[in-house]
């Protein structure tokens, strides 16, 4: 795929395309860019999607941010693994969220990037005011010279989107996101020094600094991981909360054991990729109690990560 924005200009070849912001880029997103490829092919046109990397309303509302399943390099990358020819990572600006539905489609789509065939879903809206719909979309495009095609909606699913997705995870099932995304659920960010506590109970854990304030955490709870760090993959439970038994407050917490490693992590940038929930956020009466509880978790992560694998080989 190659990466047209700012830096990068386009070849002024007519381009068979799609536009969204395709947060987390899920089974659906892959759905509809499979039949912008499949018609490119029929055309013998190459293929396209076009995005943002910046969500539009964050640029109409400055002091709105979006919760979101992936920052823009990890989307970009996970465009890269459909295959599209092209991506267009176009720079939504005031002046364009001013366009008229036709405006943009002739003066950025058409003009600035040879669309030749735009690939929608029915519900998809763009322009001031998102005020057409698909069938003023096919009118504009008989007038502006472009085809435009209505998307087939992904089978077997009623409603697959980003905002579903980032439902399931916030209520914690991370295994039913994982099947609407078409991959594991991740979170990255760099190991920062925490209150040591793990270690004296026997479960060393380091403490996350989430690069993406505005990625979705999961709901509170322990869950079985893979951790990537230094380009190796360990096994390791994961947990979110505020740490109710040790007194912290309000405070979130996101720290990780890792399972067989032995070695200084601090300052260290790893990924986390959920694998299952095993239990939510709870408060124990005593320090022992909580110990007996993690070192049960241990006991349910291996199993359960061992299952994975198994199903996963």
């Amino acid at each position: 795929m190659q990466l047209i924005d700012r830096e990068h200009k386009l070849e002024h070849l007519p381009l068979v395309a799609t536009i969204g912001f395709f947060d987390g880029v899920h089974i659906g997103h892959r759905y509809l860019i499979d039949q912008v490829k499949e018609e490119a092919a029929k055309r013998g046109l190459p293929s396209a999607v076009i995005t943002f990397p910046v969500h539009p309303r964050k640029v109409l509302q400055k002091d709105y941010q979006p919760a979101l399943l992936c920052g823009y390099d990890e989307k970009i990358e996970r465009l890269a693994s459909t295959g599209v020819d092209y991506c267009v990572s176009l720079d939504f600006t005031v002046e364009i969220s001013e366009l008229s539905a036709r405006r943009f489609m002739q003066d950025i789509l058409k003009d600035k990037f040879s669309v030749n065939t735009l690939v929608i879903g029915y519900d998809h809206r763009f322009g001031h005011n998102r005020e057409d719909g698909f069938s003023d979309y096919h009118r504009y495009g008989k007038e502006i010279g472009m085809d435009v095609i209505e998307a087939k909606v992904y089978p077997g699913f009623d409603h697959v989107s980003s905002s579903r997705i980032r439902r399931l995870l916030g209520e914690g099932y991370v295994r039913k996101a994982a099947k609407l995304l078409s991959y594991n659920y991740t979170i990255s960010g760099k190991i920062v020094e925490g209150f040591k506590v793990g270690r004296t109970i026997g479960f060393p854990t380091a403490n996350i600094q989430v690069w993406e304030t505005y990625k979705v955490i999961p709901a509170f709870g322990v869950y079985a991981v893979y951790v990537h760090v230094d380009d190796k993959k360990y096994e390791g439970m994961l947990y979110i909360g505020k740490r109710p038994t040790l007194h912290n407050g309000d405070n979130i917490s996101v720290e990780v054991n890792l399972f067989n490693f032995d070695g200084d992590l601090y300052n260290k940038s790893l990924t986390t990729e959920f694998l299952d929930f095993v239990r939510p956020d709870e408060k124990f009466s005593d320090i022992d109690t909580l110990k007996r509880q993690i070192g049960s978790d241990k006991e349910t992560v291996m199993k359960v990560i061992s299952n994975y694998k198994k199903l996963n080989p």
